[in-house]
């Protein structure tokens, strides 16, 4: 396991472009893997979860060449069975996503989480597909928890699921249910939280030729669809970006993150307008965000993150240097991520002396407290890591993030580029 030590910081100056998309780059690896021909993914992000995409179509067929700044992508259909077990790493999302494209191969597949299923359940997504008509159950392979996909392709018909618990079980079925036998109707029984990523999903589908028409409460997906090859560019990744942003406003900084483009659809480039409520001073240009800030306090401010979860841990440290009391509710769904994400900030931020409450919805964090530097646990968790590492800057003495190596999950390059704007700190080389 590897330490970064992070020093107190007074100012940031200089220029990073945004980590590519994981979202983005999950999301265009599957669709080209089910499309038939060659596609293009351009700018991906390389990081452990993209590869656990990369190995799961792999496994199912498909024919990829990777080269920096680009992947190139076969679909090689009719998708065949696995031969061997699919390791999805920790990537819930590519568990999710490839349990009902499994679904669709000619022979049954095994997939491997390394992560705990009670953690990131999927049991609701695979009652949903035995209501399609495909068959498939968790169980043990050795000390991994493994889901068991039968295969032989998806029926269709009418299914209901929850859409409170994870945005990724349909955006799962999105994928596949195009290449069912008949229509698919896909039911809520609850509001569907994470709504942007569904959108991205529908919005790589689009380009693909696939169509899946989205209302309110339910999605209608036409069968017998065809997905054609697409070259796209994964645009930057707003959840990531949004650590240095937060970087920047709670220091005496002058910073400008490239490769953002407000109009991708993504949910998380709401950080701006939280930037803004809180006072930050920002330019938001067609391909760049510029933040320049003075180091004073910030507004406090009230979220919900229903729609926004990722953002929750970047919140939660802006909201430490506000001058007043922040809430942040409608974030339940935190405590089934790679830790109990409310739980995690609630411990790691309080050591270095935030004032914070926690209930089952959220946190009310007493803004403007001094922090200090401590020894962090990021319980395994990529975004505790960073969040804790952006405190650190404003924070008396030295703070050591422990096994940060961590972010190699969603942003191997973030210490790297924090140093880049002037952050005080050792370590963090994690980028290849």
């Amino acid at each position: 396991m590897a330490d970064v030590k992070v020093k107190k910081t007074e100012k940031l100056n200089g220029q990073v472009c945004a980590s590519p998309s994981k979202s983005y780059t999950q999301r265009m690896v599957i669709a080209a893997a089910l499309s038939h021909g060659t596609s293009e993914v351009s700018n991906p992000l390389l990081s452990e979860d993209t590869e656990a995409t990369l190995r799961a179509v792999t496994a199912l067929g498909a024919k990829v060449k990777t080269e920096k700044g680009c992947w190139t992508i076969h679909g090689n259909l009719p998708l065949k069975g696995a031969k061997q077990p699919i390791d999805c790493g920790e990537s819930g999302a590519t568990l999710r996503f490839m349990i009902p494209v499994a679904a669709l191969a000619s022979g049954s597949s095994t997939l491997v989480f390394k992560g705990s299923i009670k953690k990131r359940p999927v049991e609701p997504l695979l009652t949903s597909l035995r209501e399609l008509g495909a068959k498939s159950q968790v169980g043990k392979l050795g000390d991994n928890d493994a889901v068991f996909v039968e295969g032989g392709g998806i029926v269709g018909g009418e299914t209901s699921i929850r859409g409170d618990v994870s945005s990724q079980f349909i955006s799962g079925l999105m994928f596949a249910c195009p290449m069912a036998k008949v229509d698919s109707e896909i039911m809520l029984t609850s509001t569907l939280e994470s709504k942007d990523y569904v959108k991205m999903t529908q919005a790589v589908l689009a380009n693909h030729g696939i169509r899946v028409p989205a209302h309110e409460n339910h999605l209608h997906i036409p069968a017998n669809q065809t997905y054609t090859p697409s070259d796209g560019m994964v645009p930057g990744d707003f959840s990531s970006a949004a650590f240095l942003l937060a970087a920047a406003a709670i220091t005496k900084s002058k910073v400008q993150i490239n490769n953002l483009n407000y109009g991708s659809v993504q949910g998380d480039k709401a950080i701006l307008d939280i930037l803004k409520h809180m006072g930050v001073e920002g330019k938001v240009c067609e391909d760049r965000v510029e933040i320049e800030c003075s180091g004073n306090l910030l507004e406090p401010i009230e979220v919900d993150a229903k729609n926004i979860p990722d953002l929750v841990p970047t919140i939660a440290v802006l909201s430490c240097y506000a001058k007043g009391t922040s809430h942040i509710f409608g974030a339940h769904r935190l405590r089934l991520k790679e830790s109990d994400r409310l739980e995690s900030l609630y411990l790691e931020l309080t050591k270095m002396g935030a004032q914070i409450s926690i209930n089952d919805d959220g946190l009310i964090i007493e803004g403007g407290s001094p922090l200090h530097g401590a020894v962090i646990d990021p319980h395994n968790d990529h975004r505790i890591a960073m969040a804790c590492a952006v405190a650190a800057l404003r924070a008396e003495g030295e703070t050591t993030i422990q096994n940060a190596e961590c972010v190699r999950k969603s942003y191997p390059q973030f210490f790297t580029h924090l140093k880049q704007v002037g952050a005080n700190l050792v370590g963090g080389k994690f980028d290849r």
